[in-house]
């Protein structure tokens, strides 16, 4: 059995939530500068150009690469031989969202009510925290910071099995289509097929953090992502909206077991400002 302090825990997702908002990762980053080469729009190079220059500039000065520093989700996996010791797990957690969002003068945009008060909590808490126990003696953190610009132009839907791969195809170019300039293209299209309504969403926000460049394992998903990048690059809603041939960067999509009577699709779109981190003690 391994001790792991809560103290440790809160500067370990403090750092995380820092380095999500300044360091927009390299898979990211050498899209961005390919598809600029690749694109087919004049303006579209430009705004790519201006989407590294600004990255860049994040990276460098230590501020935030957008004004929307996002909501604070966590996906914890927790060794079942770790023993935290000095508090509660989820207040270590969210404690360090607190510190990151006030020392990193990130903005803090969470309200305490959804639909009434919509009154801002002050601190960018609660964080959104998933936890899963693992095997072995540590804790790994993988963190985001979720834009609602993007957010916001999420969907799933409750397709049924005759729906097939050209039903998940449609809808998953309809949900981009639909979106059109206001998630700030280009975009990382995360996608989950199966599970529930719930296990699908979960699972297609994890699969925007997946790196730029990797493919689901299993050829036949692989395949997907290729045709849904196609199909959504074909739209020509173009880097800022502006039109050209770099709407998304990449469509990740995973996949788990669903009932025989369903077919549920989760597809989460992130922004260009794919702000994600990953820390293990």
């Amino acid at each position: 059995m391994r001790s792991i302090s809560t103290g440790l825990i809160t500067e370990t997702v403090k750092n995380a939530f820092l380095r999500a908002n300044y360091d927009i990762g390299a898979d990211i980053t050498e899209c961005l500068e390919k598809s600029r080469r690749e694109e087919i729009s004049p303006l579209g190079r430009d705004i790519l150009g201006d989407i590294l220059l600004n990255d860049e500039i994040a990276r460098t000065e230590r501020i935030a690469a957008c004004q929307d520093t996002g909501m604070a989700v966590v996906f914890a996996y927790i060794g079942q031989d770790a023993r935290i010791e000095g508090g509660d797990f989820n207040e270590a957690v969210e404690e360090g969202v607190r510190q990151a969002y006030s020392e990193g003068y990130l903005r803090k945009s969470v309200v305490s009510d959804p639909l009434f008060d919509r009154r801002n909590t002050g601190d960018n808490t609660p964080a959104v925290i998933y936890t899963e126990i693992v095997p072995g003696d540590r804790i790994r953190f993988d963190v985001t910071a979720k834009g609602f610009g993007s957010e916001n132009m999420s969907a799933v839907r409750m397709l049924t099995p005759a729906a097939g791969v050209e039903g998940v195809l449609d809808f998953i170019e309809e949900t981009v289509s639909k979106a059109g300039p206001n998630p700030c293209p280009p975009l990382v299209v995360g996608v989950c097929v199966g599970g529930t309504m719930d296990k699908a969403a979960v699972l297609a926000k994890k699969a925007t953090m997946r790196p730029v460049g990797t493919h689901n394992s299993d050829p036949r998903y692989a395949g997907l992502e290729d045709e849904a990048l196609k199909r959504i690059n074909k739209l020509g809603i173009g880097p800022g909206g502006f039109g050209g041939s770099t709407t998304a960067l990449a469509v990740n999509i995973d996949f788990f077991p669903t009932h025989i009577a369903g077919l549920p699709v989760a597809v989460n779109i992130c922004c260009h400002v794919a702000r994600h981190a990953s820390a293990e003690i």
